[in-house]
């Protein structure tokens, strides 16, 4: 047990590390961990408590090398971890873990299976009912409402989000789960400013991504770097190409900085948007000098 313990705290390890500096860095260790611990605990002999403790705490590795492949980009790879863990929480019959997957599984495929997505978040709620925390109400929320934005349905999303809101009201609890922790104000604006891009509204997607930058959350650097750059993707489609490179200028050395594929990707199409010679003015070509500079060294 104490051995299950172990595998448990990297699991905490590699989520605190990826908050702060994203995935790229840690994917591949995450997922050397989960190959030796799956074949030690194959070999292995234990106790049904055991047991159960590591098909949990190993689900639980699965789920955070999955998002660590969300984040570094590496999305075809982390399907078959979720996979495995909804399995491994089935097993141990474990709610709790199953509903993490579902939840990261409906992230991972919200773009390309919007409708699916929605049903995954949908599950997590019906098996969370009766202890899932406010904090993990408003993501289960979360997951929904941007779902319903790339599906084209305003209602469906702002219903979502006022669910969302008053959930986050209610505050944290004692019971809350490690990976709720992004759960705050600055991530429900920065779903709200997503999902008004993907309903084609960029004027309230500027609106929402601009509060957390006036509010940033130290402890969530990832995050506040990803949102500011998906506010200079906002304001670029908004037409205000100079402070959308006065916005993306100001974030890429944080860019350079962290170890998100996923963020350094965004900006990158930020950077193209604003290299068309349409778009040329002294700010973008300050911009996207600086971006060619820091990208070649």
């Amino acid at each position: 047990m104490e051995q299950v313990r172990l595998a448990s705290s990297l699991v905490e390890d590699l989520r605190r590390a990826d908050a702060a500096v994203g995935a790229d860095l840690l994917c591949d260790v995450a997922m050397q961990a989960h190959t030796r611990l799956s074949d030690w605990a194959a070999r292995a002999s234990y106790s049904r408590e055991v047991g159960d403790a590591l098909q949990s705490a190993l689900a639980d590795l699965s789920i955070e090398t999955a998002w660590l492949a969300i984040d570094a980009d590496r999305r075809s790879e982390a399907r078959p971890y979720l996979h495995e863990a909804i399995t491994r929480a089935r097993i141990a019959d474990d709610p709790q873990v199953e509903v993490r997957a579902l939840t990261h599984l409906s992230l991972l495929i919200r773009e390309s299976q919007p409708g699916e997505s929605l049903h995954c978040a949908e599950a997590a709620l019906r098996i969370s009912a009766g202890w899932a925390t406010p904090r993990l109400t408003t993501l289960l929320h979360l997951r929904r409402a941007p779902a319903y934005a790339v599906l084209g349905d305003a209602s469906g999303f702002s219903r979502e989000m006022t669910k969302a809101r008053r959930e986050l009201d209610r505050g944290p609890h004692e019971d809350d789960q490690g990976f709720v922790h992004f759960v705050n104000a600055q991530e429900l604006n920065g779903i709200e400013g997503l999902s008004y891009l993907a309903l084609g509204r960029p004027e309230r997607a500027v609106q929402s991504l601009r509060a957390i930058t006036a509010n940033p959350s130290p402890s969530h650097r990832r995050n506040q770097v990803y949102y500011t750059v998906r506010l200079s993707e906002a304001t670029y489609q908004q037409g205000d190409v100079n402070a959308a490179a006065r916005i993306a200028l100001d974030v890429l050395p944080a860019v350079r900085q962290i170890n998100s594929k996923r963020v350094s990707q965004h900006l990158a199409q930020v950077r193209g948007s604003l290299a068309a010679p349409l778009q040329a003015t002294t700010t973008t070509r300050q911009f996207v000098d600086a971006y060619d500079q820091a990208v070649n060294v």
